[in-house]
């Protein structure tokens, strides 16, 4: 059986593709990229590579598809297809570095559990945060990666580099999607991706934010299951 690769974003596991690996059992073996452990892209790209087969399909969300960028600077040649899910391909501005480093700097004083109500608003659909069990699911996610993981993604997420130029050597079937109201990641960074990847296919998740896969994990899950089957 083909394997999937799926990547989690920062402070978020497995939880995050519960439903694409429950639902996609039957025709992909799923494997879950760790992310917790180094503190550069490169680094994660190297771990991943280590842990899964000589091919397979690769799917990132957020950080994920920072990750799964890095992976296709490495070892393209491994990756049978690509989906790159709430992500971008450009570095970090001055500005989102200087809000990256604020929030490292309340961990560092021991204020991790600060930093998820002050995110949610920007993660999530705005008519779902008051969804008790998708608030819960995504918090409990972040406290069970915990501060040190944090702080080395953030480290690996300020430190990596853009990617723009990069794009048009991507020869795999690529799948971008985006929630149509994600405001970290918006539809015109998908745009752009998709402008660069040779043969792309962009998908927009209406009344959708950030944590597409789970916001709608059923559209999310279909889409990926066409792009295995049919890309």
């Amino acid at each position: 059986m083909p394997t999937l690769v799926l990547i989690p974003g920062l402070m978020c596991d497995a939880e995050l593709w519960a439903h694409q690996a429950r639902h996609l059992s039957d025709i992909v073996d799923c494997q879950i990229a760790e992310t917790s452990t180094a503190d550069s892209m490169d680094d994660l790209a190297k771990g991943l590579l280590a842990a899964a087969p000589p091919r397979f399909a690769l799917a990132g969300l957020s950080m994920g598809g920072y990750i799964a960028h890095a992976v296709m600077a490495r070892a393209p040649e491994r990756v049978e297809k690509l989906a790159l899910i709430g992500t971008n391909a450009r570095a970090d501005t001055p500005f989102q570095i200087g809000r990256r480093r604020e929030l490292m700097m309340l961990t560092e004083q021991g204020r991790f559990a600060e930093i998820m109500p002050l995110l949610m608003p920007a993660l999530v659909h705005p008519a779902r945060l008051h969804d008790d069990d998708l608030i819960s699911r995504v918090a409990t996610m972040a406290m069970r990666v915990g501060a040190a993981a944090f702080l080395r993604q953030s480290r690996a997420i300020i430190d990596r580099p853009e990617r723009l130029t990069e794009l048009s050597g991507y020869r795999v079937p690529t799948l971008l999607i985006c929630g149509r109201e994600d405001v970290l990641t918006p539809v015109e960074l998908h745009e752009e991706m998709a402008a660069g990847i040779p043969g792309s296919e962009l998908a927009v998740i209406e009344e959708c934010g950030h944590l597409s896969s789970l916001e709608q994990p059923q559209a999310v899950t279909a889409l990926l299951r066409r792009w295995l089957q049919y890309a």
